[in-house]
């Protein structure tokens, strides 16, 4: 995703049937900025998940991601999957609301003097109630913590529609855009067909 290949000639593109086509934008802060308050944290709790079971981390990726089209790690093989969540130059977090997980943080830390973020969300139910300030508070103080020279993330418009002001009002600068083009999940029977509404479902001839 952070490197730069080929580009897309000008004009219009045509996406085969049943594939999709996402613009993804990339963006990146080179320096913390300054701290953002904590909103009050009433039953929330941002806790370290150290080497996550599969299936809880799977369960959790799907709650959050279905509406959002995340499907990287539902259809990564076990043994791979598994390689990333013990990785100690990964760091999984995850956001509870007591005893309920509702939220993930995944910081990768692999390439010196880099961290990607690489997933941040919450399931629907804890969206606007200060948990992703929460969240990307402490995912920017860990971040920095480690001596690195930039943070960045990638996110597209598939994700929720504040997603890029709300990763701008926390530092990062867009830097570039990609288009991806893939499978349409609802199609292939990875994710429920009513997932993800405000991407249209084009039904291949």
């Amino acid at each position: 995703m952070d490197e730069i290949n080929a580009p897309l000639p000008s004009g219009y593109s045509p996406v085969p049937p049943g594939m999709l086509a996402n613009v993804v934008t990339c963006l990146e802060m080179r320096a913390r900025p300054p701290a953002k308050a904590d909103p009050p944290a009433g039953s929330l709790r941002l806790e370290r998940w150290s080497a996550p079971d599969l299936d809880a981390y799977r369960d959790l990726f799907r709650r959050i991601g279905e509406e959002w089209m995340w499907t990287s790690r539902l259809v990564m093989p076990d043994d791979e999957l598994k390689a990333i969540l013990e990785n100690p130059q990964i760091e999984i977090f995850v956001m509870l609301d007591g005893e309920k997980r509702v939220g993930l943080l995944e910081l990768d830390f692999r390439k010196d003097g880099e961290c990607e973020l690489v997933f941040f969300g919450l399931v629907a139910e804890a969206i606007g109630n200060g948990a992703g300030r929460l969240m990307m508070n402490a995912a920017i103080a860990n971040a920095w913590s480690k001596p690195i020279g930039r943070f960045w993330v990638h996110t597209c418009h598939f994700d929720h529609p504040g997603a890029i002001s709300f990763y701008q009002r926390s530092g990062f600068v867009p830097y570039a855009f990609f288009v991806e083009v893939s499978e349409d999940p609802r199609l292939t029977g990875l994710m429920r067909k009513d997932a993800a509404a405000h991407v249209p479902l084009i039904e291949a001839p």
